[in-house]
C-alpha cells in the first residue's frame, strides 16, 4: 500500500497514519526507534548493575561464612542440638504477669505455650573461641552526608532517594518519548517506549526475579519502581493509541481500522493495561485488595498474548517478560512448603491476633524476612484457600516450636483466621488444639546482605504487630551472642503499642530473652498510647548509668543499658543464670460462659516486670534512645583496640509509616562527630510497598 505524508495539528508526521501499524514506514528515517529503546534499555541495565557493583562487597562478607549459604533462600527442617544446662533457671512462670504457675515457663494469655527455658543456651562456644562476622558498612554509609540527603523523607513513607530513582527513570523515559520526536504527532513512538519497558514491569511485579537478587533488596521494597513503570505504560500506550484514533478520525478512516486483527487485539491490550492501573490505585489496594490483586493476575495475563497479536515485532520484550513470570512461579513452586499448623488466638495482642506454629519448618529463613501464607481450610469462606498474606516470621531459626507468625486481625480474612482460633479454643486446656492445612511460601525480604550481629548495637524501633520483627531478630542475635559469633555489645527494643494489655501475652517470651542476654544486655522499653492502665508514667528512657560489666574477651568497660542500677555480676555471666524478679501475683484469669479468657486487670502491672523490661505511658522518644546507645557503645573504644571494634550502630525499623518516617529524621539529625566516633548509623526499613 502506498504510503503519503500528512500534516497534523501537531506539526509534521514521520509515519503515515492510514495504513496498519504493521505496514507503517518511516518518511523521516533519522531514528531508528528499535535502537532507541534498545539502548536506553542498556542504560538502564547498566544502573541496576551499578547498584549491585555497590552491594557487592557486603555480598563477599556475608557469604565468605558457610552458614549463610543455608539461610534466607529456602524453607527446611533441621535437626536441633540439644544443649544442657548443669542447673535449670526458675521458671518465668514462679513470679511474673498473669502465670498461675502451672505451664513452666508460660501463661494462659502467653505468645506461646511452650516453656521458654530452651532459650536460654549454655554458652560452651564462647569458651571455646569466637567467631566475630565480617562487618561491611553499606556504600550509603560511607558518605554520611549522602545517606543523610538520601534518607530524607519528601513524603509519608517516600525518601529522596526513591525520588531520584523514579527521576532517572522518568528522564530516560522522556528521552526516549522526545528525542527527535513529537509524542503528539508521532504516535508511533509512544509504542515503541511501552514496548520497551515491559520486561521491566513484568521483573519488578514478581516475587523471585533479577533485579532484587543482584541489589540484595526484597521486592516489596522495590514495588514503588514497579508501580511507577507500570504508570509509565499505561500512559504512553495511551498516548500512543489516542494519536492513532484521532488521526484515523481526521481521516474518516477510523470503522476501516478499528476493525483489522492487529487493532482489535491492540485494544484488548490497551483495556487490560487500563483495567490493571485503575484497580491498583491506593483505594483499591486498601479496601479491596482482592479486586486489586485478582485484576492485575488477569491483565497481566491477558496483555502478553494481545500486545503480540498486536504486533508480532515485540516478540522479543513478550518473551522476556513471559521468561521473568516463568521464572518467579518455578521459584515460587520451590519455595513453597505444605505442612501442618497449629493455630491460637491471642485476644490481647493488638487489638486480637493469631499465632501460628509450624514445627516442621525450623530452619531456611534469616532475622527480618517474611512468608506469604495460604490456609487451607473451608471456615475461611468458599474462596479463602486463594488468598495469599504476607506475615513476618516472628522466631529465630532452629527452635523447637519451628516457624511461628502473627496475624493481627486487621481485614476479613484475618478476622476469620482470628475467628477460627478462637472457636477452636486452642489456648484453653493442653491438648486441645486446632490443627490446619497451610502452604507457606519463602522466605522473603529481610535485610539482604547485612549482619545485624556485626554491628555494635542494634536498635528495634517496632509498633504494634511489628514486635515480630524485632522477636525473631533479637531471638537470632542472642543465640548468635551465645556462640561467641556477634560483635554487639548491647541490644534495644522499643515497642510502641497502644494498648498496655498488649504485653501481657508476651511477657513470658520477653523476660526469657532479657534472661538469656548474659553477654549483651537486652533493654525492653514498651510505650502505650492510650490510657487503658492506671500505671504511672515513667521517664522514655533512663539517664545513662556506667557500671562494670565484662566485656568482649573479658576486658571490663562501663556500660548500663537502662537497666537502673542492676548490674551484671561476673557469677550470672558465667552461669547464665538469674534471680527471678519479685512481685504480687495478678489476678486470677477465669473463663466466662462461652469460655473465653477474662480478667479483673488484662494490662500488666509494673511490679511484675523483670529487669530490662520497663512499661511507660506516652510515645517513645528514639532520639533520646539513639544517643544513649552511641554513648554507651563508643564508652568501649577506650583504647585503639578498642576503636577498631567499634562498628556502628543499626536501626531496625517495623511499624506504620510515621514510625520509619521518624526514624530517619533522627538518625538524620545525628552529630557528625558522633556518628564517626560510633562507626555509622544505618537503618534497616521492614515495610510492605502495597
Amino acid at each position: 500500500m502506498e504510503t503519503t505524508n500528512s500534516t497534523t495539528p501537531f506539526g509534521t508526521n514521520e509515519y503515515d497514519y492510514d495504513v496498519p501499524v504493521q505496514e507503517a514506514t518511516l518518511i523521516n528515517p533519522t531514528v531508528n526507534p528499535f535502537d532507541l529503546v534498545f539502548h536506553v534499555d542498556l542504560f538502564l541495565c547498566a544502573l541496576v548493575a551499578l547498584f549491585a557493583l555497590a552491594t557487592l562487597p557486603r555480598a563477599i562478607s556475608r557469604f565468605s561464612r558457610i552458614a549463610e549459604w543455608k539461610n534466607g533462600h529456602i524453607l527446611w527442617n533441621s535437626d536441633i542440638e540439644v544443649r544442657t544446662r548443669r542447673r535449670e533457671p526458675q521458671h518465668v512462670s514462679e513470679k511474673t504477669a498473669g502465670e498461675g504457675g502451672g505451664r513452666g515457663g508460660t501463661t494462659e494469655e502467653s505468645h506461646t505455650l511452650n516453656s521458654h527455658t530452651h532459650l536460654v543456651r549454655h554458652p560452651h562456644a564462647k569458651e571455646e573461641g569466637w567467631t566475630l562476622p565480617p562487618h561491611v558498612q553499606a556504600w550509603s554509609s560511607r558518605v554520611p552526608p549522602l545517606a543523610r540527603v538520601l534518607r530524607y523523607r519528601l513524603d509519608s513513607g517516600f525518601s529522596l532517594g526513591q525520588a531520584l530513582v523514579l527521576g532517572v527513570y522518568f528522564l530516560a523515559v522522556v528521552y526516549m518519548s522526545f528525542y527527535k520526536s513529537n509524542p503528539f504527532g508521532d504516535a508511533l513512538r509512544t509504542g515503541f517506549v511501552a514496548m520497551s519497558q515491559i520486561p521491566l514491569v513484568y521483573v519488578l511485579g514478581a516475587k523471585n526475579n533479577v533485579v532484587g537478587w543482584v541489589t540484595a533488596v526484597g521486592y516489596e521494597k522495590l514495588n514503588y519502581i514497579h508501580r511507577f513503570a507500570g504508570f509509565m505504560i499505561v500512559l504512553a500506550s495511551n498516548v500512543h493509541a489516542l494519536g492513532y484514533f484521532y488521526q484515523w478520525t481526521l481521516n474518516g478512516t477510523l470503522h476501516k481500522w478499528i476493525k483489522e486483527p492487529s487493532n482489535i487485539w491492540a485494544i484488548v491490550a490497551l483495556v487490560s493495561l487500563d483495567i490493571c492501573y485503575f484497580f491498583s490505585t491506593p483505594f483499591w489496594r486498601r479496601k479491596a485488595y482482592n479486586i486489586f490483586f485478582n485484576t492485575h493476575v488477569l491483565g497481566f495475563v491477558l496483555f502478553l498474548p494481545a500486545a503480540y497479536g498486536h504486533q508480532a515485532s515485540m516478540l522479543p520484550y513478550i518473551l522476556a517478560a513471559a521468561g521473568a513470570l516463568a521464572l518467579d512461579h518455578l521459584f515460587r513452586l520451590l519455595k513453597t512448603r505444605l505442612c501442618h499448623a497449629r493455630i491460637r488466638a491471642l485476644p490481647t495482642l493488638c487489638g486480637g491476633a493469631t499465632r501460628i506454629e509450624l514445627p516442621a519448618l525450623n530452619a531456611g529463613w534469616r532475622a527480618g524476612q517474611h512468608v506469604r501464607v495460604r490456609v487451607f481450610s473451608s471456615a475461611l469462606g468458599w474462596f479463602g484457600w486463594c488468598e495469599v498474606h504476607p506475615f513476618t516470621i516472628a522466631c529465630a531459626a532452629k527452635t523447637p516450636e519451628g516457624l511461628v507468625l502473627v496475624c493481627k486481625k486487621e481485614g476479613g480474612w484475618t478476622g476469620r483466621l482470628y475467628e477460627m482460633a478462637v472457636v477452636a479454643g486452642y489456648g484453653g486446656e493442653e491438648g486441645h488444639e486446632r490443627g490446619v492445612r497451610i502452604a507457606v511460601e519463602g522466605p522473603y525480604g529481610g535485610p539482604g546482605h547485612a549482619i545485624f550481629a556485626s554491628y555494635s548495637a542494634a536498635i528495634f524501633f517496632v509498633g504494634g504487630s511489628g514486635i515480630t520483627f524485632a522477636l525473631a531478630a533479637v531471638q537470632d542475635l542472642i543465640q548468635r551472642d551465645c556462640e561467641g559469633a556477634s560483635r554487639l555489645k548491647l541490644i534495644e527494643i522499643i515497642w510502641s503499642i497502644q494498648d498496655a494489655s498488649s504485653l501481657t501475652p508476651l511477657i513470658p517470651q520477653l523476660t526469657a530473652l532479657v534472661q538469656q542476654s548474659i553477654y549483651t544486655p537486652l533493654h525492653i522499653a514498651v510505650h502505650y498510647t492510650r490510657a487503658a492502665s492506671s500505671l504511672p508514667a515513667e521517664p522514655d528512657h533512663p539517664e545513662p548509668i556506667n557500671t562494670p560489666a565484662r566485656s568482649r574477651k573479658g576486658s571490663k568497660v562501663g556500660l548500663a543499658l537502662g537497666l537502673g542500677t542492676r548490674t551484671r555480676s561476673r557469677s550470672r555471666t558465667r552461669t547464665g543464670s538469674r534471680p527471678s524478679p519479685t512481685g504480687t501475683a495478678p489476678p486470677p484469669i477465669t473463663r466466662d460462659g462461652s469460655g473465653s479468657k477474662s480478667s479483673s486487670s488484662s494490662s500488666p502491672k509494673k511490679d511484675f516486670l523483670p529487669p530490662g523490661l520497663s512499661l511507660s505511658a506516652g510515645r517513645p522518644r528514639l532520639g533520646r534512645t539513639l544517643d544513649a546507645a552511641i554513648q554507651r557503645t563508643t564508652a568501649y573504644a577506650s583504647g585503639v583496640k578498642g576503636a577498631l571494634d567499634i562498628t556502628g550502630v543499626v536501626v531496625g525499623v517495623c511499624g506504620p509509616v510515621g514510625m520509619a518516617d521518624e526514624a530517619a529524621r533522627v538518625i538524620g539529625a545525628v552529630d557528625p562527630s558522633r556518628r564517626w566516633a560510633v562507626g555509622g548509623v544505618e537503618m534497616h526499613e521492614e515495610t510492605f510497598g502495597w
